[in-house]
Order: structure tokens, then sequence, then C-alpha cells
């Protein structure tokens, strides 16, 4: 098997239109968003794409979830009902406010927040629910969209791995609930880091223009911090690069979406190997991982298989750890109950922990060669292990 064909295209990806945008950016002279045009830009560009009243670029996508539940009144006393299985930050953004996250399990199939368990979960104390669209499959929005209205609690899309992703021909902005996304180096469009909220509302907007910007108005010159903030403002230069990014979007998303169905019916042929699932609501999928699971798979064993993976020349990780399998989720407000008792109510949260791999979405920008290589080699390396 000849490396070329796992010469997949390098991420991230750039061209003249960002050293255009680095330049435009550098010469207007003035290089944070309150002087410059490029940020302003930016924020209507990427609202305009997904269907979102307004927008709001700041420094990472986890200050964009910290932001936006501070914005939903997520504080000390509060609780944010989260996925058991996703990144840190999901967690970690309502902690640092001093809420208690409280996780819960996924759906088995597209490791989306599972809306039985969420149900299950609320409480007086909770003030958001966060979905986490896993690896640009949209969570079940109908179902949590009509449990947040029955229990008046708001939904917080943390869509971190979903730009441009679709829900019943919607994009993520339109479902009129807030949305969280992030540019760090390896998501679908990038500026190294940064991140962007969506809000439905102005008033949310404005509230969490201030918040974003150390308390204080757009128009202020006297230093009268208006309420308690932090500097989450994004840069000129970041702005530049990202509405390059955002105008290669939608080439990208159409290969992936064209490679991901060759690829998964190729996994799914190896025994053992399950690939992530979609949900026909979902009617456009990004595609952030091409994520499988090997079930019954050791944690041990499925690390070794992502080093020979890698080994061979696949982009491959380890998929995440359950969240309250980490140090970190037990530091800050932390729940009243043992990681036990947690992962006794999050079963498909503990086997994705030890038995689920993603590859790299620049693989799904591959030929579709290169697809049947990719399956060639999981099941080669399967089949040593």
């Amino acid at each position: 098997m000849s490396s070329q064909n796992l010469e997949f295209p390098q991420w991230p990806q750039f061209g003249d239109e960002e050293r255009v945008g680095l330049m435009r950016a550098l010469e207007q002279g003035q290089w944070w968003r309150i002087g410059g045009n490029e940020v302003d830009l930016f924020e209507e560009e990427f609202a305009g794409y997904h269907g979102a009243q307004h927008a709001l670029a700041v420094t990472t996508g986890t200050h964009a979830l910290e932001l936006a539940l501070q914005v939903l009144g997520v504080g000390p006393g509060t609780e944010v009902i989260v996925p058991a299985f996703t990144f840190i930050s999901s967690s970690q953004a309502a902690q640092r406010l001093g809420a208690v996250a409280v996780p819960v399990d996924v759906s088995p199939d597209t490791y989306c927040i599972d809306v039985a368990a969420t149900a299950d979960a609320i409480t007086p104390r909770t003030r958001a629910i966060m979905p986490v669209h896993m690896a640009g499959v949209v969570s079940d929005m109908d179902g949590l969209g009509k449990l947040a209205a029955d229990a008046g609690v708001p939904l917080l899309q943390d869509a971190a791995h979903a730009h441009g992703a679709e829900w019943r021909g919607k994009r993520v902005g339109d479902l009129g609930s807030v949305a969280a996304f992030s540019f760090q180096n390896g998501k679908l469009m990038t500026a190294g880091e940064g991140g962007a909220v969506t809000f439905p509302e102005a008033e949310q907007y404005e509230r969490a223009f201030v918040r974003h910007s150390c308390g204080r108005p757009r128009t202020d010159r006297s230093y009268l911090h208006r309420t308690s903030g932090s500097n989450f403002r994004m840069n000129e230069f970041s702005a530049s690069v990202l509405r390059a990014q955002l105008s290669r979007l939608d080439e990208q998303i159409e290969t992936r979406e064209k490679r991901w169905p060759v690829l998964s019916a190729l996994l799914a042929r190896i025994p053992g190997v399950v690939p992530q699932g979609d949900d026909d609501r979902c009617t456009r999928n990004p595609h952030y991982m091409a994520m499988f699971r090997i079930p019954g798979m050791t944690e041990e064993r499925r690390n070794a298989l992502v080093d020979a993976l890698i080994e061979r020349g696949l982009p491959a990780f380890a998929a995440f750890r359950a969240v309250y399998r980490t140090a970190a989720f037990w530091e800050l407000a932390a729940p009243d109950e043992s990681a036990d008792d947690i992962a006794r109510r999050c079963p498909v949260s503990e086997e994705l922990t030890r038995d689920c791999i993603w590859l790299h979405h620049r693989t799904l920008l591959g030929t579709e060669e290169q697809m049947h290589v990719i399956a060639d080699v999981v099941a080669d390396v399967l089949g040593r292990s």
C-alpha cells in the first residue's frame, strides 16, 4: 500500500484569499475591533450564513460558551445540563461561572445528548441545556426544543463541530436558540483560535457585546464599565482570515458529504467496527470528524490501535473521555456525587470513552479511492491488534 495514497489534503487550508485579507487588515491601520472593520464584517457574514439575527466574534470557542452561558443567567447556584461525552470546554464553561455541570448520557448511534436523560436531569436549579452537535450531527432539536419550552429552560447549542450544519433545512443559527462556535486550529474553519456566538435576539447580542469588552459599552469614552466582563474581543487579523475561511466552507462541506457515506459503508463492513450514525432530520452534516466505535474494546487496546493507525499514515485520535472521568471536572463547582455515580447513568459515554476513534476531517477531503485505502488500513491494523 503506497504511502502516497494516504497523502490527504493538509489542514488548515489557505490561499490568496487569506493573504489578501491579512494585508487588508494590516493596512487599515487599526488592528482591534473597535477601530477596524474586519470583525464587524465577519460577524455580519457569519450570522447571515447561519441564518442568525446576530453574531458576536470572540477569542475562543470556550469563551463563546462561557459568554453565552453568562448572558443566559448562569452563575453560582445554578446548573447546566451537558452531554457526558464531549470536549471538556462544554462543562468547564459552566463550572468557571460557578455553576454545576450535570452530565447526562448520549445516544449510542449519533453520540449526541439523549433527550430522555436530559429530561430526567432537569431540576429547579437548571438554567441551561447544552446540546453538543457531535462531529457535525445536529442533536435532536425537535425533542430538545419541546423539552426546553415545557421546562422554561433555554438551550445553548455547542456548535463547535457544526459550522454550516442544518436541521430540517435550517442552519443552526436559525433554530431559535443561542449557538456557540469554535475556530480553533482543527475546526472546520479556523484562524488558529477564535470563536463566535449567534443570537436570535438583539438584546442578547447587546448584553454579550458589553460583557465581551470588559463590561464597557461600544461608544464609552469615560470608562463607565456597565457590568462585569472580560476581554473576549477578536482581533482584526483573525477576522480577516475567517472571512476567507467562510468563503471556502461550502465547497469543503460538499466534498465531505460525498465522502462520508462511502467511508462509513466501508468501515461498517469490517467485523467489529460501527461507524457513527446520523439523523435524517440533520439535513446537512459538515462532518467535523469521521468517528467510529469498536464495541467491547478496552481503552488500552483502543489507544494502541490509534497509535498503529497514526504509524500507517492516518490522522487518528482517541475520542473524548467522559467529562466526569477527568480531574479537571472535579476542580470547580463539582456535583455532589462521585464519578461512579454519574457513570451508572451514562453507560454509553462510558463505552465511548473506551472504544471510540475519530479521524481528522481532512481525510474526508481526500479522493473516493482514499476512502477505500482508509478502510483497508483500519481493517489491517485491527486484524493485527
